[in-house]
């Protein structure tokens, strides 16, 4: 196990000195109401007292209950500056008019919401002056399990080593909320899904993976397929350079 109190101090640090080489006035992030979202919210307000999370709905009920009460209640209890702006009209409208010069697809639709979210942050971000915050964990970007130009996109990311494990050891260790902690790891996409269902793995497998490379001859085809596959998430554009 990690030393969690180092972690702390260290992360802290991490963050000021990013803050302070950028000159920028504070930090903005999206505060899901899931587990990433609240340690990176955890540690940017100790490091930064003008924090703020962005709770931003988009269609899902569960956005509008468990999710938002979750966000709401880390917040609470760790100071945290919340705002709520709502996406869901913005979102069927974008379809709307999507659905005029395409036929959008399963995966099309299903990244509208996490690219509209990273907009509302930038946005908010460019208006006062503030960094946007990432919260995908080590486990997400090995397997791709995010969305390229939406949550995957930030500033920085002050738990991009961690694993999912790792992530639930400092909430425990910070003692973060129990709602928090003992919630099924979910983008809030859809109803119902779980990020362990959507990829057909456990995070415990995969971190076990990660951190030993060991996993069953069935786990390792699922691994695979997963990191090829994203594996143009985790690089910038392919630029032509010339001659």
């Amino acid at each position: 196990m990690r030393n969690y109190e180092n972690e702390l101090k260290n992360r802290i640090e991490f963050i000021r000195g990013i803050l302070s080489k950028s000159r920028a006035k504070g930090i903005v992030y999206g505060n899901s109401g899931g587990k990433d979202s609240a340690l990176v919210g955890i540690l940017c307000k100790l490091a930064c007292e003008n924090t703020v999370g962005i709770i931003m709905p988009c269609c899902s009920k569960v956005n509008y209950g468990q999710d938002k009460n979750d966000a709401e209640a880390v917040a609470k209890q760790f100071n945290i500056e919340t705002r709520v702006v709502d996406l869901t009209e913005v979102r069927n409208k974008e379809v709307e008019e999507l659905e005029k010069v395409t036929t959008l697809n399963n995966q099309a639709l299903i990244n509208i919401a996490p690219r509209l979210r990273m907009t509302t942050l930038y946005s908010i971000g460019a208006s006062e002056g503030r960094l946007v915050a990432g919260t995908g964990n080590r486990s997400e970007l090995f397997m791709g399990y995010f969305t390229k130009w939406g949550d995957g996109a930030c500033d920085f990311n002050p738990i991009a080593d961690l694993t999912a494990g790792e992530v639930f050891e400092f909430l425990r260790y910070l003692n973060a909320p129990v709602s928090i902690i003992d919630k099924a790891p979910s983008a809030g996409l859809y109803e119902g899904q779980t990020d362990e269902k959507d990829m057909g793995i456990t995070y415990a497998d995969i971190d076990n993976f990660i951190l030993t490379g060991v996993c069953s001859p069935e786990n390792k085809v699922t691994l695979d397929r997963y990191h090829n596959a994203s594996e143009h998430k985790r690089n910038m554009p392919l630029f032509y350079k010339g001659n």
